[in-house]
């Protein structure tokens, strides 16, 4: 009677051999096509940069549902995303008196409009300024000069992304009535970094910018000369009502288990500086490309593979939230997930939170995605930025990490173009994703798509 009461454990997931054999055919495949790359530059040349809720957006929204259907996707369909519609119109920066000269800045996404001008007081870091005391910098424009690390993983990032979305909020504490950054990137071009930023509950907001790291340096050098330095920062942005843009899905149906799904994407959106290539144009061509080829198959695989290009990742993981809360029902249904929002580099590493009873599945896609130089890397990372939210609820989750050692030269600059993708290394993307996709599709048993804690998914 006590062993009847029990929980049977879960059977290990294992993958057949036939799926195994296809796999492998479907990798070469993938490395010889170029696929991902033509849909990618599809993307950036024909629609450029999207904005999220500009014309463009709505643009690249059409572009995405036209272009599930030219590849023969079985089901296509939209999903709406409405949030708050932030704008640029144009930006300067002016150092004023005896040194008077211009320098390279970009607004950060969600600062307001206005023209400030004021002594700059330089910080190190973000912690410098935080314990600026209160009335310190009345009447002043801070600014941090914080320099990111380059590293593979893209771990120098998070310092830098603080800075970018606490810094305003700490000079405000102090007083400041405008703040500038140097850029969050590893690059040293007149290319300065956007991204969104945000203010505290209950803070007036004030202009905010970051400025191109070698304009960050030329102000560190005026700083050195002992004499105060006055900065005239002019931001003509703002939010401006609220926009609806889209998920848009595409879907490969399965052969026996149809209503279950593997989930693959990137996110549609980009910022307003370049044309979005390497964030994240590539990851919504090389997930629609890995999709195709598995549809192109003699016989599709279990489970249906499903891409989703989300609507604004940018300016809140607007699209992934979204998605999360409109399948919370389905939870369970979502065998695994993977998303590609780090570039376009060659995958070195796949890893993936899947229970200890999955991983003997884990590690035979591992082994699959061997001779593409990626290697198993246990448990190590977490899941992509849109599909966080759904992760925490409880769906299992993939990691393909890209090598990043460059990607923070162009992310988030007017330097994100198309001739940034490297094509071969795109294929190997390709080749990863699709592999992946379609093993996890195949696989006898599941990778752990539960509520977390017990709780209802979506809560």
């Amino acid at each position: 009677m006590l062993a009847g009461t029990l929980h049977a454990a879960p059977k290990d997931t294992t993958i057949p051999a036939p799926a195994i054999d296809t796999a492998v055919q479907l990798r070469e495949t993938a490395l010889a096509s170029d696929l991902g790359y033509r849909i990618t530059e599809s993307l950036t040349t024909e629609v450029g940069q999207r904005l999220a809720g500009s014309e463009a957006d709505a643009r690249a929204v059409a572009w995405a549902k036209a272009k599930f259907e030219e590849l023969g996707y079985d089901k296509v369909w939209t999903e709406p995303v409405t949030f708050p519609k932030w704008e640029r119109r144009s930006e300067s920066a002016q150092v004023l008196g005896p040194h008077s000269q211009s320098l390279a800045i970009t607004a950060l996404g969600g600062s307001p409009g206005g023209t400030v001008t004021g002594e700059v007081v330089r910080f190190a870091d973000l912690a410098a300024l935080e314990a600026a005391p209160a009335g310190s910098l009345d009447g002043k424009i801070a600014f941090i000069d914080y320099k990111m690390e380059r590293a593979r993983d893209g771990s120098g990032y998070g310092p830098g992304s603080r800075t970018r979305s606490g810094g305003p909020s700490a000079a405000i504490r102090a007083g400041a009535i405008g703040y500038v950054m140097r850029s969050a990137g590893t690059d040293s071009h007149r290319n300065p970094h956007t991204g969104i930023t945000r203010f505290d509950e209950g803070l007036t907001p004030i202009p905010s910018a970051a400025l191109a790291a070698p304009d960050a340096d030329q102000l560190t050098r005026l700083l050195a000369l002992g004499k105060p330095i006055e900065l005239k920062l002019a931001l003509d942005v703002g939010w401006n009502g609220e926009a609806t843009s889209y998920n848009v899905i595409g879907e490969i149906t399965g052969s026996s288990k149809p209503d279950e799904v593997v989930l693959i994407g990137g996110h549609l959106d980009s910022w307003d500086l370049g044309t979005g290539a390497i964030d994240d144009g590539a990851g919504v061509g090389l997930t629609m490309a890995a999709g195709k080829l598995i549809g192109d198959l003699e016989t599709a695989p279990a489970r249906s593979i499903r891409v989703v290009a989300f609507a604004n990742e940018e300016q809140g993981l607007h699209g992934g939230k979204a998605y999360a809360e409109a399948h919370a029902d389905e939870l369970e249904q979502h065998q695994i997930a993977a998303e590609s929002d780090f570039g376009a580099g060659r995958i070195y590493a796949f890893s993936t939170g899947a229970p200890e009873y999955a991983q003997g599945a884990a590690k035979t896609i591992a082994q699959v995605l061997a001779p593409l130089g990626i290697e198993f890397a246990g448990d190590a990372g977490g899941p992509g930025p849109d599909l966080s939210p759904f992760a925490a609820d409880g769906m299992a989750w993939a990691r393909l990490a890209q090598d990043g050692t460059d990607y923070f030269d162009y992310h988030h600059t007017p330097d994100d173009t198309f001739d940034k993708i490297d094509p071969e290394a795109l294929a190997q993307n390709v080749a990863a994703y699709a592999v992946f996709a379609y093993l996890a599709a195949s696989a006898d048993g599941d990778f752990g798509s539960k509520p977390a804690d017990g709780d209802t998914a979506g809560d």
